[in-house]
Parts: C-alpha cells; sequence; structure tokens
C-alpha cells in the first residue's frame, strides 16, 4: 500500500478545500484524513479532520460529520495547547454544525442527542462563549421532538442572550428567527425578519440562498406573487446544482408545483436527478424528496402519472411510480424520526406539506418551460354510466339566443358559446332542427379556419341546411364561406371566383325587407375585392411578369381604388365592415412604404369599430397603429393607441391576439424607460404566446423583451435566468438575433460575478461573426471575452483571447484605444502568475508598444484628449509594473523564509533607477491629467502620490511632499464644488507623513 508523503498531504488539503461541496470532495477528504492518521503527525492529522468535517458539511452526507468530530474533539481533551486560537475557535465552532447533524439523525438515541446539547452547552460556558449558540441548537431540538414549550424557552433565551464571536452570521440568524416564525404560522411576521437577507443586506455563504426557497410558500399564502416570482429566479439559480442545498431545490420544486408550472418543476428534477437517490443526511432527504413529491403528486392529479420522470437507484421510473417510491421510503424515514422523538410531528408536518393544494391557478414565471403533453383520457369506468339529467329547455333556448347574439355581432366569445350549446344538445332527439343547423355551423366553421380536408363538404352540408328549414340569409353567408374555403384550399381562379358570384347572387335574391340583405351584398362584395386581389396575384406570378415591382404597384392601386370605394358605398350604414376595409387600406399604405398615410387610416378602422359596438375589432388597427407611430419617433401616441388597444382586448379570446398587444405596449414602454410595467406586460405575453402555441416564436421575443426589462430593473439574476431558459429558441431566429442575445446574456454574467460563463458566451458570439468582412465585432467580442477569461484566472486562455483580438483590431486599423487597452491587459497577465525577470521585460516591451501607437499621429486629426488620456495611463500603469517588480525584491530582503520573487535579487544601484523611472513616469502622466482638466483630477492625484511614495523610499520625502503640496496649492484656488472632497484632506495628511 503506497503512502503519502506530507507535502503530498498538505497540497490535497489546499485543493479539496477549494473543491466544489459533494460526495467527490467528501471521498478525497476522508483519503487525506486517513493519510495523515497513518502518518502519525497529530497537526496534520487535526487539519485532515477539520477539512474533512467542513466538506461533510457543504453536502448531503452532512451528518458523517459525528465521527471526525468526535475524533477532534478527543485530540483537544488530550492536549488543548495543541490547538491554536483559530484552531480552537473552529473546533467550538463546529460544535453548532454537530448539534444540527444530532437533530437529523433519527438513529441517534434521544438520550444521547440530549447529552450532547449538555456537553455542548458546558463546554460553551467553561470556553466562556455566550449561550446564545447552544440555545438556538436547544429551539430546533425542541422543535422536532414536540416540545413546544421548551422551544419557546429556547427561542427567548436565544434572544436574549448576547452575540459574540462564536454567533452565527445575522443571516444565518435571521432565517432561523423567520422560519421559527413561519412554523408559528406567522408568514407576515417570517417575512419582516427576513427583509434584511431577501433585500441582499445580510449574507453568507448559504445566504440568501435558503432564506429566497423557504420564503416562497409564505409569500404566496400572502398573495404576494411578484414578490415570489422574483425570489424563485433568484433564488433558484443560486441553489443549482449545490448539493448542501438540496432542501432548497425542493422548494422551489414544490412552488412550481403550487403555482401551475409543473413542467418548470419537471425541468429542475430533471437537473438534480443525480440526487434523487437514497441521500446519507436523513433529514435532507426528507426536505428535498418532500417538495419532489408535492410535484409528482400533482402531476398524477393532473393525469400525467404516465409521464417518465427521472431514474431512482438506476431503475427508469414514471411520475406514479417515482412517487410510490418516494413516497414509502419518506414515510419511513419520517416514522423513524417519530419513534426517535416520541412524537408524531414529523410525519404529519411532512404528510401536509406533500398534501398541500396548489396556490394560485397559474402563476408565470416569464421562463420558458416545455408544455406537458395532453393527459390520457380517464379509464371507463366499470360500472354502467348514470344517465345525464334531461337539459332544461328554458335554458337551452336562453343559451342558444345568447350564443345567436353574439355570433351575429362578431363577438370573440361566440365560439365558446356554440360549443356549450353542442354540448348540452348531445345527441338528444327533441331539439330544434334550427339549433342543429346552427351547430353544425360552428363546427363547419371551425373546420374551414383550420384548413380541414372536409371543410367545404360540412359548410354545404349546412348551406342545405338552412336551406331546407327557409334560412335563405344563412344560407347565403355559407355560399361565401364556400369561396373562402375554396380560396384556402388552393382551388383554380375560375373555379372560387364563380363561387363568389355565386354567393353574390344569394346575397341579391334575398327578400328585399330582409334586414341582412345590406349586409349580406357588402360582405360578398368586401369578400370579392380580398379575393380578387389574392388571384391577380396568383396570375401575375403565373404569367411570370418580369416587371415585378411594377406589377405588384398596379395591383395595390387597383386594391386600394376598390377598398375606397367600399368605404364610400357602406361608410354610413356598416361602419363595421369598413373599419376592416380601412384597416386593409393602412396595410397596404405600409407595404408602400408610406406610414404616414397608414396612420390616420388605422385610426379611422380603430374608431369605426368602437361605434360600431365592436371594440375587439379595434385591437389589430391599434396595435399597429402603435408600432408605426413609434418608428415615426411619436412615442406618446403610440403607448395612448397601445394603451386603448389593450383595454378593448378585454373580450378577446385568441391567445395570440392577447399576446401581440402586450408584448407590443411592453416594447413601447421600455422604450420609454418604464422597464417595471414593460416587464409584467412581457411576462404575460409569453405567457399568452405558450397558450397560443407560439412558445418558439412570439413567446420567445417576449422572453427576450422581459429580460431586457428587468436588467434595466438591475435585476440581472432574473434577466440571465429568463433569457437562458429561451436561448435555443432565439438563436434559431437569424444571427443577427443570435449575436445580440449571446452577447446580451454574456453582459448579465458578468455583471453577475460569473466570468467564465460570461465568456463563454462572448466567445460563441464571436464564433456567430468569424466570416463577416468587418473585423470590429469579432475583435470587441473576443476582447470581451478576454477580460472575463482574466477574471477567472483563465491566464493561457486569456493571453489566447487577447492576442486575437489584437490582431483582429489591427485588421481593423481604426482601433488604437482598443488595441492598446489589449496590451496593457497582457502586459499584467505577464506578470500575474509570477513576477519574473522575463515577466516583467514582457510587461514593458508591451507598454511601450501601446505608448508607441499613441505618440503616432492619428491621421490628420488634431490631439485626441482619449488618446492623451490612453498614453497617460499607459505611463500609469507602466510605473505599476515596475513598482511591483521593486516590491518583490524588497519583500524577498524583509522575508528570506517566503518564496518570493528571483533567484537572483537585483542590486541596490538597480532598485533605485527602477525607482526614479517610476517617479519620471507618474509624473509625466501626471503631467497629461492636468492637461486635460478636472475631469482627470483624481487620476492626478494618484501618480503625484505615488510619485511622493517613492520619493520617499528614494530618501527624499521633502521632494514628494513638495509636489502634493504644490496640487494643495493649486486646488484652494479653484472654484468652491470643483474639488472631490476626498482629495485635499488625503493630500494633506500624506504630505504631514511625509515631513514627519
Amino acid at each position: 500500500m503506497s503512502t503519502m508523503t506530507r507535502e503530498e498531504i498538505e497540497q490535497g488539503l489546499q485543493e479539496n478545500r477549494f473543491a466544489p461541496g459533494g460526495t467527490a470532495r467528501n471521498a478525497h477528504a476522508e483519503v487525506l484524513a486517513a493519510a495523515a492518521e497513518a502518518s502519525g503527525d497529530s497537526e496534520l492529522f487535526r487539519d485532515a479532520l477539520d477539512n474533512l468535517i467542513n466538506s461533510y458539511l457543504y453536502s448531503s452526507e452532512s451528518t458523517k460529520m459525528l465521527v471526525p468530530f468526535a475524533r477532534l474533539l478527543q485530540e483537544y481533551d488530550k492536549d488543548p495547547g495543541a490547538f491554536s486560537r483559530g484552531d480552537a475557535h473552529s473546533l467550538f465552532w463546529q460544535f453548532k454544525w454537530v448539534a444540527t447533524a444530532i437533530s437529523e439523525s433519527p438513529e441517534i438515541p434521544l438520550e444521547s442527542a440530549t447529552g450532547w446539547l449538555d456537553e455542548m452547552e458546558r463546554r460553551y460556558r467553561i470556553a466562556g462563549y455566550s449561550e446564545r449558540p447552544v440555545r438556538e441548537s436547544e429551539l430546533w431540538f425542541a422543535d422536532v421532538i414536540g416540545d413546544d414549550e421548551r422551544a419557546e424557552r429556547a427561542y427567548a433565551r436565544w434572544q436574549a442572550a448576547d452575540r459574540d464571536d462564536m454567533s452565527d452570521c445575522h443571516a444565518c440568524e435571521l432565517n432561523g428567527q423567520g422560519h421559527y416564525a413561519m412554523l408559528r404560522g406567522d408568514d407576515a411576521r417570517a417575512l419582516e425578519v427576513w427583509q434584511p437577507v431577501l433585500a441582499g443586506y445580510k449574507t453568507c455563504a448559504e445566504e440568501p440562498h435558503r432564506v429566497l426557497a423557504t420564503a416562497l410558500l409564505p409569500l404566496l399564502r400572502l398573495g404576494r406573487f411578484e414578490e415570489a416570482r422574483a425570489q424563485h429566479l433568484r433564488g433558484y439559480r443560486m441553489a443549482r446544482g449545490k448539493e448542501s442545498l438540496l432542501p432548497s431545490v425542493g422548494k422551489h420544486i414544490e412552488f412550481c408545483a403550487l403555482t401551475g408550472n409543473e413542467p418548470r418543476g419537471l425541468e429542475i428534477l430533471a437537473e438534480h436527478a443525480a440526487h434523487v437517490a437514497p441521500l446519507a443526511n436523513l433529514d435532507d432527504r426528507l426536505s428535498f424528496h418532500g417538495g419532489v413529491l408535492v410535484l409528482l403528486r400533482r402531476l398524477k392529479d393532473l393525469g400525467h402519472g404516465h409521464l417518465s420522470a427521472v431514474p431512482y437507484e438506476g431503475v427508469p421510473r414514471t411520475v406514479a411510480e417515482l412517487y410510490e417510491v418516494l413516497r414509502a421510503d419518506a414515510l419511513d424515514i419520517a416514522r423513524r424520526f417519530d419513534a426517535r422523538n416520541g412524537t408524531t410531528r414529523v410525519s404529519e408536518r411532512f404528510l401536509a406539506r406533500i398534501g398541500g393544494a396548489p396556490l394560485v391557478d397559474v402563476l408565470p414565471l416569464g421562463v420558458r418551460s416545455a408544455a406537458l403533453p395532453q393527459p390520457e383520457p380517464a379509464a371507463a369506468p366499470v360500472a354502467a354510466p348514470v344517465p345525464a339529467p334531461a337539459t332544461d329547455g328554458a335554458a337551452l333556448a336562453e343559451l342558444v339566443r345568447r350564443a345567436r347574439a353574439a355570433r351575429d355581432l362578431g363577438h370573440p366569445g361566440s365560439d365558446g358559446l356554440w360549443a356549450e350549446v353542442a354540448a348540452r344538445v348531445g345527441t338528444a332527439d327533441a331539439v330544434d332542427p334550427l339549433v342543429r343547423v346552427d351547430v353544425a355551423d360552428h363546427r363547419a366553421l371551425a373546420a374551414a379556419r383550420a384548413g380541414a380536408g372536409d371543410a367545404a363538404a360540412l359548410v354545404t352540408a349546412v348551406r342545405d341546411g338552412y336551406r331546407a328549414l327557409g334560412r335563405e340569409e344563412r344560407a347565403a353567408l355559407s355560399e361565401l364561406r364556400l369561396a373562402s374555403v375554396a380560396a384556402q384550399s388552393g382551388a383554380a381562379p375560375g373555379e372560387i371566383r364563380e363561387l363568389l358570384a355565386v354567393a353574390l347572387r344569394a346575397a341579391e335574391a334575398l327578400e328585399a325587407d330582409e334586414p341582412l340583405r345590406g349586409r349580406r351584398i357588402a360582405l360578398a362584395e368586401l369578400s370579392a375585392i380580398r379575393l380578387e386581389s389574392y388571384l391577380r396575384s396568383l396570375e401575375a406570378t403565373d404569367t411570370h411578369d418580369h416587371g415585378h415591382g411594377h406589377g405588384q404597384e398596379r395591383a395595390h392601386g387597383e386594391l386600394a381604388a376598390e377598398l375606397t370605394a367600399f368605404v364610400a358605398s357602406y361608410a354610413q350604414s356598416l361602419p363595421d365592415l369598413v373599419a376592416e376595409a380601412e384597416e386593409m387600406l393602412g396595410r397596404i399604405a405600409l407595404s408602400e412604404g408610406d406610414p404616414e398615410r397608414a396612420v390616420p387610416l388605422l385610426a379611422a378602422a380603430a374608431a369605426r369599430a368602437i361605434a360600431a359596438g365592436r371594440p375587439w375589432q379595434a385591437v389589430d388597427p391599434l396595435v399597429l397603429r402603435a408600432g408605426v407611430l413609434m418608428s415615426l419617433g411619436r412615442p406618446e401616441e403610440a403607448e395612448e393607441d397601445a394603451r386603448s388597444g389593450l383595454a378593448h382586448a378585454g373580450e378577446l379570446t385568441d391567445a395570440e391576439q392577447q399576446a401581440v398587444v402586450r408584448l407590443t405596449l411592453a416594447d413601447i414602454l421600455l422604450e420609454r424607460a418604464d422597464a417595471a410595467e414593460a416587464a409584467e406586460l412581457a411576462l404575460t405575453a409569453a405567457h399568452w404566446f405558450d397558450q397560443a402555441g407560439l412558445t418558439a416564436d412570439g413567446g420567445a421575443q417576449a422572453r427576450l423583451l422581459l429580460a431586457r426589462a428587468y436588467a434595466h430593473q438591475h435585476r440581472n439574476a432574473d434577466a440571465a435566468e429568463v433569457l437562458r431558459s429561451t436561448l435555443p429558441d432565439l438563436l434559431e431566429h437569424g444571427e443577427q438575433q443570435a449575436l445580440a442575445v449571446r452577447e446580451f446574456l454574456g453582459d448579465l454574467l458578468r455583471e453577475l460575478g460569473e466570468p467564465r460563463e460570461a465568456a463563454e458566451q462572448y466567445l460563441l458570439a464571436a464564433e456567430l461573426v468569424k466570416g463577416w468582412e468587418d473585423p470590429r465585432p469579432q475583435a470587441g467580442l473576443a476582447q470581451s471575452a478576454a477580460d472575463q477569461l482574466s477574471e477567472a484566472r483563465l491566464t493561457p486562455e486569456a493571453v489566447a483571447a487577447y492576442e486575437r483580438a489584437l490582431e483582429l483590431h489591427r485588421l481593423s486599423g481604426d482601433a488604437p484605444v482598443a488595441e492598446v487597452r489589449v496590451l496593457r491587459s497582457l502586459a499584467w497577465l505577464a506578470i500575474r502568475e509570477e513576477v519574473s525577470a522575463t515577466g516583467v521585460a514582457r510587461a514593458r516591451a508591451l507598454m511601450a508598444e501601446a505608448a508607441g501607437i499613441l505618440e503616432t499621429p492619428q491621421g490628420d486629426a488634431p490631439e485626441s484628449p482619449e488618446l492623451r488620456s490612453e498614453l497617460a495611463q499607459t505611463w500609469h500603469q507602466l510605473a505599476q509594473v515596475l513598482d511591483r517588480w521593486v516590491s518583490v525584491h524588497v519583500q524577498e530582503d524583509e522575508d528570506e523564509d517566503e518564496e518570493f520573487g528571483p533567484a537572483e535579487a537585483l542590486g541596490d544601484a538597480e532598485l533605485t533607477a527602477l525607482r526614479l523611472e517610476e517617479v519620471l513616469l507618474w509624473d509625466r502622466a501626471a503631467g497629461v491629467y492636468a492637461d486635460l482638466g478636472g475631469d482627470h483630477l483624481a487620476e492626478r492625484f494618484q501618480c503625484l502620490n505615488n510619485a511622493a511614495w517613492t520619493e520617499r523610499e528614494l530618501g527624499r520625502p521633502e521632494a514628494g511632499a513638495a509636489r502634493l503640496s504644490a496640487l494643495i496649492e493649486e486646488l484652494r484656488t479653484w472654484p468652491e464644488g470643483s474639488v472631490p472632497e476626498w482629495i485635499l484632506p488625503r493630500a494633506e495628511r500624506t504630505v504631514a507623513h511625509l515631513t514627519d
């Protein structure tokens, strides 16, 4: 068996401390602890035990820390003096974790658990620590065993005890206080307590991650839906993939199940499929699986028990199968806790949780989720079905009356009413024949809209049915529908024209006293105008008209003339049909590139529809007009039209129309800097697009706008989650949008402090523009990627990206500032890993190259202030590089035991020369900043301050003081308020220190 050396163990411990939490890290920590124990080195063994305890803590195996903690405590009892002050503090701090682990371990008898708490209290008292952590641990133990009186006493003593350096951080304590209030049924108090954590004022390694998850249900129960949605988006992002936060992940899954977001819950479950297994920490297992069970039960209730879920112990499971397995396991764990605790509290709470009912029908989250398939049809009942009660004749008659009125008005709710009539009529015999034909008419119309193959036959049967009943005005309408169906099915122009003629003759043949005769004739004429334009375009295509532009212009002219004549004929009598004609005229004007002409036409169409008592018909022209007005730079009017469109959309039943009107207004509001309302509208627009089956199209655009609105509100985490979820859809909408979306996501991730992920997006965006003739977009993206790779400390990758960006900037030939900044970044990377003679030489060369670019005249243009500022910055940074080089040697001299700097130290003369060069560079930079004025005063002061301290190192403090004194005198003559408040006091303190 091979053994590890001390150096190998120490290196392993160092790596393990920064490894991601989880079973892999724990296994490595266990190997290191065993190797340290075998080495016989007590100090090394203590370090390894401490590391193992910390590893277990941030995983789903936290209860395993009991054994290594007991070993470490034995080491302490054997030789307390071997523990440094920091080591002893860490040991006592871990006592709190152990107290929690004991509560979470049903295999530990109640007496032993109580004994551990007593031991914790005794040791804290002897060590002089406050009882505050002890009472907190006692609170949760008392709560889990159902001793509410003891829990209340412990809570009071916890709050009354003093805080000291053994107390949990404020964020963790607030978590516990709020959780206790929630358990006592006071959601409002819990949220009040949690507010500093939710707002980000109090944070730690696992907060606000945990509070964000725990707050979800209280927020829902109080009806604070917008907050709940935001906390889910932000909180799940923090908890995703972290093994120690699986209970929080379970709460996010539960939230989805109780808000109509079951598909989202399934996606989260799939992302954590590897953890749907028997976790070592039974309390975490109960909590995580509890959230999963809420989702699985909800899916079963909705008829989705047959869907594939995730494997369990290597076996694929359906939703129903996984539910049964997890429920049985969880109840067994709960009963084990109850048996240990002598109470049924754990089981009762668990059963109440997994039986929870939805708290809202649907709460749109904004993120894209795949829709669930239609549920399986219910199995046929074994017993004979109970006959449905006979339909009440009066109720049916009233329903038919309402359906006919809605149909005649063209109301969007007509379809729903006729569907209800059809359901009520069923197969009953004693039904008015006209009602049966009306129901058939509704079905035929639906088939025609869907382009069904049997639509013509259905419409023909309806026509014949109406004719047999003497309802010629309805038969005439069916004749017109036959022409539309023929056009939709691609019939020959001659056939379509003949059907139109038949329809017109049928309308004209109606009795003179028929109230609908004029309307039927007008409708036939308007339909003929529409279809004739379509037929002319077909015929022009068939004859291979080479004068396509002129032919299209002529066709538009003919159509416009016909529509104009129609408007003139029916303006007074049939305003709703005239409104349709005017909307068509507006669209023709837009197609001809004349938005100014379209604006009044669309306004007139909307006004006529409203005047005719058909406000829903005004929505499309209003929404279209709003977009036109925005393009014309008239945002106030655009917003007014879009708001009017939304107000009139209340009775629309078409999901796509509901989505479009909201997305239009959201877009306008975002342009007008009202990001909050824009976000709300974009969110609901995405939901409506999903309902319309347009998730990948309109839904993707709505989510993009939602992400932009969130970003405007500095809700970058929410924006990133929404954008990530719909990214695959957006990438399919053309190269330009793919580029913009990748860059946008990169910007969000950069702001969120995720440089590696941001760099990935910038690099993917750069690939999209790789073949473009203009190299500048790729250069900018490569540079952004390099900046983030550098931030992530991926130095070789950053260097490669910077060098590619530099190459591209030089190809463009017009980006000196970008070139210079890349060169300076490369200079700093040259000395990042090690400040060596080779690295400093490369950095110096790169800085000199940057300065050379800036000192070279840029064409015939006068010297740019921007270029002058960059030159000063280059000298400034070169001086900082040299100062770093000097500091390495000074530090090496001061501490010979540490491994700093190069093998061969610089001599005094070389150090002096470097310092003199630093001073020269800082003076030159300060001079340029002085020429550039007050906007660069802070940089000027920094240079003079650095030069002053370097003069002191050269043994010339009075020279440094003179520099700053001259600046102080100058600034005192500047106008009041033009000098930042901090500069003069700081300069005066430095002068005093230098002359002391």
